[in-house]
């Protein structure tokens, strides 16, 4: 498989990987660049205040910081401000819909639509709300090449009871590129709201919410070269406007009285408390360095190690991945198992050599099951990593063969 014409050389630019070692753990949280290390440093050092109330210069100048992130944010992924609301990650983002729309919503005999692919994230939040409403779950299948069946979804719908759909963009497991835009579409036509993870998404591929039409979108900063801390909901203005608060306290307010409050307005009405204001602006500036680099050119890079780790692999005969081996359908993880070996101890045999993967249920325990394994390992990729780090992967899984003498 031939490289793709202009490779990334980024890795200069992280300083842990100074270190030496071939970080290929991206699914469960990114590397971050000097420029967002930087970007935080500087915030707490020169610009550090609390937000959107001080009328002096130095928190005016903090407020200017984190709404600025927000309006650039918002417009990488083709949002708008006042529908894109912080959150402490994707999981909180989940949650919030979950209950701030799901106990309107939903009633005894509704049901929520996921897939046997879900993160727990995209699980545990509706399992809680059917409990609590009495409506019941329910899954689409995963194909043994890891892709979800549209005719299934029809047949689903078309039962008339489902109110919520809810996907990953990516599966942090498979790699499954799903079809969100069309997902979103048939569910709408059906009356269904929909909601899409994008955690595995956003970092790796050219991404515009408006185009996919999902009600709900969810990703996470962490995996997108950002800091820990923060994750971003961007909703259907509508349906924002029409939630409850999920969380109440200062800054969500317009007015307290003594009996009852009235609800400032959107993205501020989900926000309540003090901001993730560092992590916020570092997310900002996260961006900023994928949107210099072109999301068209970060996922070539992705598809093109992915292809070629892919490639690699098969040269393991008792090597087996999992997911679509279409690279048009597959984003940057590569899960595989390999027989005769526990995925800990490949995982820990990798490190030996320099090589971090990780190793285990990935979140996905449902997934797992319908997998017939307890866990697997995986390698994911992002921009820092090159097809030397790939070479590294396959070297010491070839040194873990000799050790079990398979």
């Amino acid at each position: 498989m031939a490289p793709v014409a202009a490779s990334l050389d980024v890795r200069a630019d992280f300083p842990l990987l100074g270190r030496g070692f071939a970080y290929l753990d991206s699914a469960a949280t990114s590397q971050k660049p000097e420029q967002v290390i930087g970007a935080i440093d500087s915030y707490y050092r020169c610009s550090n205040a609390n937000i959107h109330r001080g009328v002096y210069a130095l928190a005016q100048e903090a407020t200017d910081l984190f709404e600025g992130a927000r309006e650039r944010i918002a417009a990488f992924v083709g949002s708008e401000p006042a529908t894109t609301i912080f959150t402490r990650n994707a999981t909180e983002a989940i949650n919030l819909v979950a209950y701030a729309w799901g106990a309107a919503h939903l009633e005894a005999g509704d049901e929520v639509l996921l897939t046997h692919m879900e993160h727990h994230s995209n699980i545990v939040p509706w399992q809680l709300l059917c409990q609590r409403q009495g409506a019941t779950l329910r899954y689409l299948h995963v194909s043994d090449d890891g892709r979800l069946s549209l005719d299934e979804l029809d047949e689903v719908l078309a039962g008339g009871r489902v109110k919520m759909v809810a996907t990953a963009h990516v599966s942090n497991v498979l790699g499954t590129i799903n079809p969100v835009a069309e997902i979103a579409a048939r569910a709408r036509a059906a009356g269904a709201t929909s909601l899409i993870d994008g955690s595995q998404a956003v970092p790796q591929m050219p991404i515009n919410v408006s185009e996919i039409g999902a009600d709900f979108y969810v990703w996470t900063g962490h995996k997108a070269l950002g800091p820990t801390g923060i994750g971003v909901l961007h909703g259907r203005r509508e349906l924002l406007e029409s939630m409850p608060p999920f969380l109440g306290g200062g800054d969500m307010i317009a007015t307290v009285g003594f009996d009852s409050s009235t609800w400032n307005e959107l993205p501020w009405k989900f926000e309540a408390g003090t901001s993730p204001i560092a992590e916020g602006v570092g997310l900002g500036v996260a961006i900023d360095y994928l949107a210099a680099i072109g999301m068209d050119a970060v996922r070539a890079h992705e598809r093109d190690l992915t292809g070629y780790a892919l490639e690699r692999l098969a040269e393991i005969d008792i090597l087996r991945p999992f997911g679509p081996t279409d690279l048009d359908h597959r984003g940057g993880v590569v899960s595989f198992e390999v027989e005769g070996i526990h995925p800990h101890d490949i995982a820990e045999l990798c490190d030996r050599e320099g090589v971090c993967i990780r190793a285990g249920h990935h979140c996905a325990q449902p997934l797992m099951r319908e997998m017939g394994v307890p866990a697997t390992a995986r390698a994911s990729f992002h921009v820092y990593n090159s097809r030397e780090d790939v070479d590294r992967l396959v070297d010491a899984l070839q040194k873990a063969r000799k050790v079990f003498e398979l």
